[in-house]
């Protein structure tokens, strides 16, 4: 016996989750539907399939192939010119059909026993049996009924409240012989249930309803779409589990990695390939699809997740469904009926509410709370660069592909036949991206000279070096170990301008490369001596000295496990250092930020042991530090930027230093003391450096990170930390002595939430108000108060804004960041009333 599968449907209402899919390949239990029904047909011995196809039938096409992966044969049959009905539609593979068949829609779920209704219809010798099925409320569907005999008397397509005379609905799955389609012209668009069924009540032919038990569901709307999953987790359904049962109710396909604090409450289904890490709740009804990553401490009830999702940190998923390709970020919320379509990002902390429906490739704003639907406006990003360069998630945003391809947009900015520097921290998503990226570039006619595994500043220091156009450094985020970090540097090592940003950013969006001739794509080399040259830099900058040697300092050195390790403690050796070296070998995975706020504890006990001079750590690409002092206390941020104000101006009286606008008041204060000059620049790496290589400043830098210019323009920890040795063995002073002659100094930071449409009217309005209070342009608003200043600064890539605020008490200080945070919050939500006292 044949069957047809009808499986032309859009899906309309079940958009957006068939914008780019037929309804019949919409996932249930992370198989297409109507693969369920082909399995279904299988079980009761039908492998003869003839399927009907009209929307995106490619897609069905692919999936299935010849059905042989499957265990049937299938034939295709697509209505290309016009669709021609459920009807029309079979007649139009009538040569095909020359016994009885069964006609089966591919977007229904169903268990309903086939063979006895097959037997049913031979032994009541029917030319058309109807599978009927009772429900609750019939209005949705074709409301049929039947006499005593089971032969149909009357039926009523979608009727009215009043209109219902019966609750036995067509379920849209019939046995026919072949002789009722010779009553169809060919070519026509008809439909069975309103042209045939009615033309065979007139003729009085025998046509039968069988009252089918079992379950059926039309899966005809978006929330029977879920429910159709929880369903068949409560076992109402049977279908074949694509995944065996590990406890009970507890479906898990291969290879997927559960971590043992996970807790799982079955029933519930995880895919092949898929990732649930620590901390994370999976509450019953739960279905995840294949390729999933599930990040710590998020919480899910009874969400659907299509393959290829990507859940962040601590988010939390209601009764929603994720499309394909999606990801939703760090302590993002889908509550109850949300959909996200395939190929989206919700950003972090975004707030999607209850039957929210977001179209494909859409991104919502970090912070952003979604209360209607977003069905139009663009996907593109704002913008590739941010604070960093180009960040991203691994594999998720920062995939193989887009590495390429702005490896290529690189490229393109630089005259054909040039070479770049390309190196990267230990990470593997770091290996995998830059190869990507190396590709890239050597497509459009750059060279590479691949300085491999490299600490940052030794790449900055190569590119003017090695005579290059410029560089490429690849890294972890040291903040968030799940973000890849894509910086690129001019040919003297700095940051890249804005203006060569916007060129890369052009070419990338629109995709404007040259493409050069097999002769002319770019070269791969390794260049010889990298840390060599490096050491003979930092050797001219830092000398031994008599101070050094008389002063013989004991540094404990935690390394972290980055790649500045092979660098320091034979340059430090050198310089009658005695080092003691924590975590020195290199690891592919970084600490997290607890693991690293272990680790700085765990130095400040060693410091405070050992009786050391101070103690430092180096972040994984040897760029930032934190300080510990002699007496165990850790310096980082604003605490270490005057600690080392304090250090450098005693030994450098008179000397420049270049701080951002956001750096405390305390170094101003510092400054004056030694009669010092501070420069202020923006708050960002690129504008420190181009200060920071003006003649005469001493150094540039804030939070940890520092430039010390006479060497090279870049920020680098393995050199601060050997100033920081020089300047002590000169002072004769410790650490703690230094701190104990700083003022005091009271600084805060908090970031608040503002839609990109609200930031300007928010600078406008503080600009405004603040004409009769001093203020300051330098990067955001900064308005002085009597004993301090707030500084109001828009972040460049998130919709927040950052406020620091700065007093010589506490309480100022405090005073200070609520007002304007109060401030910030009542023009960010649209009004401008709100004043500054």
């Amino acid at each position: 016996m044949k069957a047809v599968l009808m499986a032309g449907g859009s899906g309309t209402r079940l958009r957006p989750l068939t914008c780019d899919i037929p309804k019949p390949m919409v996932p249930m239990l992370n198989r297409p539907m109507a693969e369920h029904i082909i399995n279904l047909l299988k079980r009761h011995g039908i492998t003869d399939i003839l399927v009907t196809l009209y929307y995106l039938p490619q897609v069905i096409q692919n999936y299935f192939g010849d059905g042989r992966d499957f265990g049937v044969n299938i034939t295709y049959s697509v209505e290309e010119k016009m669709p021609l009905g459920t009807a029309g539609s079979v007649k139009a593979i009538e040569q095909y059909l020359d016994d009885t068949f069964l006609v089966i829609s591919g977007d229904s779920l169903t268990d309903i026993d086939l063979t006895a209704a097959i037997a049913y219809h031979k032994q009541k010798k029917s030319l058309s049996t109807l599978l009927l099925h009772r429900v609750e409320n019939p209005l949705e569907f074709g409301v049929v009924i039947t006499d005593e005999q089971g032969r149909i008397q009357r039926f009523l397509e979608k009727p009215s409240s009043s209109e219902v005379f019966s609750d036995t609905i067509n379920t849209g799955t019939y046995i026919l012989e072949p002789e009722v389609l010779r009553l169809l012209e060919p070519e026509k668009e008809v439909d069975f249930s309103k042209d045939l069924f009615p033309l065979l009540l007139r003729r009085n032919d025998p046509m039968y309803g069988y009252i089918a038990s079992g379950y059926w569901e039309d899966v005809g709307n978006l929330q029977a779409y879920r429910e159709a999953h929880y369903d068949i987790l409560e076992g109402k359904v049977k279908i074949d589990m694509p995944y065996p049962e590990r406890e009970p109710g507890i479906y898990i396909g291969e290879g997927t990695i559960i971590h043992p604090s996970a807790k799982l409450n079955g029933p519930l289904v995880i895919g092949n390939n898929s990732q649930i890490t620590e901390g994370v709740t999976l509450s019953p009804g739960t279905v995840i699809g294949d390729n999933v990553i599930v990040k710590p401490n998020a919480s899910l009830k009874r969400p659907v997740l299509w393959n290829n999702a990507y859940v962040g940190e601590n988010v939390e998923l209601r009764g929603c469904v994720i499309g394909k390709n999606t990801a939703v970020k760090r302590g993002a919320e889908l509550q109850e009926g949300a959909i996200v379509a395939n190929d989206c990002i919700v950003g972090e902390g975004a707030l999607v509410k209850p039957n929210v429906k977001v179209w494909p490739n859409k991104t919502i704003e970090t912070g952003a709370t979604v209360s209607s639907s977003l069905i139009w406006g663009s996907s593109a990003q704002r913008t590739l660069f941010g604070a960093s360069g180009v960040t991203g998630l691994v594999n998720i945003e920062i995939i193989p592909e887009f590495a390429v391809k702005l490896g290529a947009a690189f490229g393109a900015t630089l005259p054909a036949g040039t070479s770049v520097t390309v190196s990267r921290d230990g990470s593997q998503a770091a290996r995998m991206i830059n190869r990507a990226l190396i590709s890239g570039l050597m497509s459009v006619g750059i060279s590479v000279m691949n300085l491999e595994t490299t600490a940052l500043p030794i790449a900055r220091y190569q590119v003017p070096t090695l005579n290059v156009h410029g560089g490429v450094h690849i890294r972890i985020s040291p903040t968030h170990p799940d973000v890849v970090q894509i910086e690129f540097l001019d040919k003297e090592g700095m940051n890249i301008s804005k203006a060569t940003e916007k060129k890369i950013e052009g070419n990338f969006f629109k995709e404007d490369f040259r493409r050069v001739e097999l002769s002319d794509i770019g070269d791969i080399s390794f260049p010889a001596r990298v840390v060599e040259y490096y050491k003979q830099g930092f050797r001219r900058e830092i000398p031994s000295t008599k101070a050094l040697h008389d002063r013989k300092l004991k540094v404990v050195i935690d390394y972290a496990f980055s790649i500045a390790n092979p660098v320091l403690p034979g340059i430090l050796g050198e310089l009658d250092i005695d080092t003691v070296v924590l975590n020195a070998h290199l690891r592919s995975r970084l600490p997290s930020a607890e693991e690293k706020l272990d680790l700085t504890r765990q130095l400040a006990e060693v410091v405070s042991a050992l009786k050391a001079d101070f103690g430092v750590q180096l972040d994984a690409n040897g760029e930032r530090i934190t300080l510990v002092d002699d007496r165990g206390r850790i310096l980082r941020d604003d605490q270490l930027t005057a600690t080392l104000a304090q250090l450098f101006l005693s030994q450098h009286p008179g000397a420049t230093i270049a701080l951002p606008v956001t750096a405390s008041s305390v170094n101003d204060r510092i400054a004056e003391r030694f009669g010092s000059k501070i420069v202020r620049t923006k708050a960002n790496p690129r504008a420190m450096m181009e200060v920071a290589k003006k003649e005469g400043v001493l150094f540039a830098g804030t939070e940890g990170s520092f430039i010390f210019p006479t060497m090279h323009p870049g920020f680098d920890g393995m050199l601060t930390v050997a100033k920081i040795c020089e300047a002590l063995a000169e002072s004769g002073k410790s650490l703690s002595a230094i701190q104990a002659d700083m003022p005091d100094f009271h600084h805060l930071h908090e970031q608040v939430a503002c839609a990109w449409e609200h930031k300007g009217t928010v600078m406008r309005v503080l600009v405004e108000q603040g004409k009769d209070k001093t203020i300051e342009l330098i990067d955001g608003v900064k308005v002085y108060a009597n004993q301090g200043w707030a500084l109001v600064l828009p972040d460049p890539v998130e919709p927040t804004i950052h406020l620091y605020a700065d007093g010589r008490s506490a309480i100022e200080a405090e005073r200070l960041i609520e007002e304007y945070a109060q401030v910030i919050r009542v023009m960010a939500a649209g009004k401008e009333e709100s004043t500054l006292v």
